[in-house]
């Protein structure tokens, strides 16, 4: 579908989301000027999420929940962050306390759901530790944290990167993978080519770039080697025309939070496949999708800087990445799986009364059901010196699909 195709199925940027946009556009377009006209889509992705001041992380727009251009779980319901606190206070119990890293923690209501729910199980972390790119997002999360009770909210600290030292707990990245810049390929006719991005034609006022487009490119050393590991992981060659993406930032994120991890679990909830899944033949054109106010397209080169660009995550680049750096993979299951096994079926029938029960019932199926984020979205645990069966992967154990 074309760009223009795309916008007109999309609702209209309002004249400040125009003028972000632009200035994002022009920003981008200055580094490709100087870097003779061409870059990778990882750097483009980088750009138009995280540049400083002006990427989509960076600026004020309400990007999480029903005023924004996506939900996540903690946004859909409690019941998943509640779910998820059963777990952490298993690996506090399991690490004779500790505390909590929340990687990226969106609006913080994850926060605090997960806080309410621990102080109930009586396992509290001795600290709640927040590290969010986004100054914008770290805002909200320090208003919506404000209305916890004092025993809570002084537990919770903000961090400006990840801490010197190692700690005893849970890391949690909740759709966060899906947000780090890949890059995409295509299988050509002549071989393997990088997809970049370059300018478009010259219009508007004062002759200024109107558009992004792709251009194609040899690959380098590292694209090459990423796509022939997956080749050999397939049962046949992929065809001419396939395209995808491939995180290469996987291992060394990965490979940090090992650093950062003594005794514990890394809990990584996404969306995404196993390898052969994730590249299957029929998934000519990856993975890639853009969100903006609720609606998906799979144009990452319009919108610039006020839409969402993400991925979905190849969890066999996960666990082999872990397994390099030292950590163990104790446990791979989708969604519905994983918080069936904590119990959600218990807090829904718990519910105070039959207006409740109707709700919670909405949000678990939202949840739960295939056709919604049960089956797309998984959970894996990556554990460091922590030899105990987690309580999450009690009902499926996906891990010989990696």
């Amino acid at each position: 579908m074309s760009a223009s195709a795309v916008r007109s199925i999309l609702p209209a940027l309002s004249p400040a989301e125009q003028r972000h946009s632009q200035a994002v556009a022009s920003f981008i377009h200055g580094e490709l000027t100087a870097s003779g006209g061409w870059l990778s889509f990882e750097r483009f992705m980088e750009l138009a999420l995280y540049a400083p001041g002006l990427g989509y992380y960076s600026a004020g727009a309400i990007k999480i929940g029903p005023g924004g251009d996506f939900t996540t779980a903690p946004e859909v319901s409690a019941l998943f962050s509640r779910c998820v606190a059963r777990q952490c206070a298993q690996v506090l119990r399991a690490t004779g306390g500790g505390e909590i890293l929340e990687l990226g923690a969106g609006t913080g209501r994850m926060a605090a759901s997960l806080l309410g729910e621990l102080a109930e199980e009586g396992v509290l972390p001795e600290r709640y530790s927040i590290l969010e790119v986004s100054a914008d997002l770290a805002d909200r999360q320090r208003t919506h944290l404000a209305g916890l009770p004092p025993a809570l909210r002084e537990r919770i600290v903000w961090l400006e990167r990840l801490p010197a030292k190692p700690l005893r707990g849970v890391m949690l990245a909740n759709e966060v993978l899906d947000a780090l810049p890949c890059r995409r390929f295509i299988w050509a006719e002549e071989g393997l080519r990088e997809i970049g991005v370059t300018s478009g034609e010259r219009g508007g006022k004062g002759g200024a770039p109107a558009d992004f487009r792709e251009q194609r490119a040899l690959p380098d050393a590292a694209l090459t080697h990423a796509c022939a590991q997956i080749l050999a992981a397939l049962p046949a060659p992929l065809a001419a025309g396939y395209i995808s993406e491939v995180c290469l930032r996987v291992a060394p994120w990965i490979a940090s939070l090992a650093e950062c991890l003594e005794r514990g679990v890394l809990l990584v909830c996404d969306y995404g496949l196993p390898r052969r899944h994730y590249y299957h033949p029929q998934r000519t054109h990856g993975t890639l999708r853009c969100h903006f106010k609720q609606r998906a397209h799979d144009d990452p080169l319009i919108n610039v800087g006020v839409q969402d660009i993400t991925a979905w995550v190849d969890f066999t680049r996960v666990a082999h990445s872990a397994s390099a750096a030292g950590l163990a993979v104790s446990g791979f299951a989708s969604q519905a799986a994983f918080l069936l096994a904590l119990g959600i079926e218990g807090l829904v029938g718990a519910a105070a009364d039959e207006v409740e029960l109707a709700r919670l019932a909405g949000e678990a199926r939202r949840l739960l059901m295939p056709e919604e984020m049960g089956e797309s979205f998984k959970a894996m645990a990556l554990s460091r010196d922590l030899d105990v069966p987690l309580d999450g992967f009690a009902l499926q154990d996906l891990r010989h699909l990696l």
